[in-house]
């Protein structure tokens, strides 16, 4: 008599332990391939970071800085890693977007100028009456005229040569420019890979030379994020503790992504990842504040630089960029 009632009980257990050990899908996308930098995230990944906070976490690559951002406004993928500064002039032309800021990974950017000392070119006043290489769709030839400005160059003294992604280092190695415009742990890498003694190569990062922009920043759809807070809160708090493992042991950063990338040279991309932590992550102003945040006073400066290259549809609105709201507030973010 006593059966039927174990059985329905038992089927009543079954059906509710998938609600408490349920995890939620976020797909995530990148904005370049799977190198050093993006360590952090596979971290969170294999050592279960994501899976302490419910998340099933899913990474895709991704085409440069600007395509993460219609993928994750359209809701294609909720979040994403993107450029601040195309993400600020994409909402200032779409302005019903659901799209933001919401944690700065790349605090100081890695735009920079790359040069070759013995052709004359160590700092940014040896740039004129010298051959500066820059692919137009490339971020930090985007930002040129607001470092060329705060350096006080006359432009018109610098021989500005287009070139393509695959041809910019080839030519820096080969002296058929002085310098070139790119990512810094980028153009220096390859160009080092390409048989230049690193004696040979000056790296200007555009943020030590007067540009306050920031850099690569997470983002979310803002539809999403209303549905999932806690979720978004959780994501950030895995990715914070993905940085703190990665600085501590690199190589198993990249082993991470070699995992996925046999082909992938581990040696180059330890010191790619490296770079990124000290020159873009793990910057001075992170250290003593903690992951993920902005200097109010810094980003509306930002704004300011903005506008010099690029003229606002609608009155900037720093609040619109970037949210603080769901930035984990536990100590998970200090890099102490």
């Amino acid at each position: 008599m006593t059966r039927p009632f174990l059985i329905a009980s038992l089927f009543g257990a079954v059906l509710a332990l998938p609600a408490a050990a349920q995890t939620l899908d976020v797909p995530f996308t990148l904005d370049w391939r799977f190198e050093g930098p993006a360590a952090p995230y596979f971290l969170a990944v294999d050592n279960g970071y994501f899976a302490d906070e419910g998340l099933s976490v899913e990474i895709a690559p991704g085409q440069g800085s600007l395509d993460a951002i219609p993928k994750v406004a359209t809701g294609a993928f909720p979040m994403g890693f993107a450029d601040m500064a195309s993400l600020i002039k994409f909402i200032d032309q779409n302005p019903d977007a659901p799209v933001t800021a919401i944690m700065v990974m790349y605090n100081k950017p890695a735009f920079a100028i790359v040069g070759r000392i013995s052709e004359g070119v160590s700092t940014p006043a040896d740039l004129e009456g010298h051959i500066l290489g820059a692919p137009p769709p490339d971020g930090a030839w985007a930002q040129f005229p607001v470092f060329a400005a705060a350096q006080g160059l006359d432009v018109s003294q610098i021989t500005i040569e287009p070139v393509g992604f695959p041809t910019r280092e080839p030519m820096l190695a080969s002296g058929e420019v002085d310098a070139v415009t790119g990512f810094s742990f980028t153009s220096y890498l390859n160009t080092v890979r390409l048989g230049v003694d690193p004696s040979d190569i000056s790296v200007m990062l555009m943020a030590d030379y007067g540009v306050e922009l920031y850099g690569n920043v997470i983002i979310v759809n803002t539809d999403w994020a209303a549905e999932h807070p806690e979720a978004v809160t959780g994501f950030l708090r895995a990715v914070a503790r993905g940085v703190t493992a990665a600085a501590a042991d690199p190589a198993a950063g990249v082993a991470a992504i070699a995992a996925r990338n046999p082909a992938l040279d581990s040696e180059l991309e330890v010191e790619r990842l490296q770079i990124a932590l000290r020159d873009n992550i793990l910057t001075p102003w992170v250290m003593e504040h903690g992951l993920g945040g902005v200097d109010p006073a810094r980003l509306a400066t930002s704004l300011e630089q903005i506008a010099m290259t690029y003229t606002f549809t609608n009155t900037p609105d720093a609040s619109r960029y970037f949210t603080d709201q769901y930035l984990p507030t536990d100590g998970s973010l200090s890099m102490q």
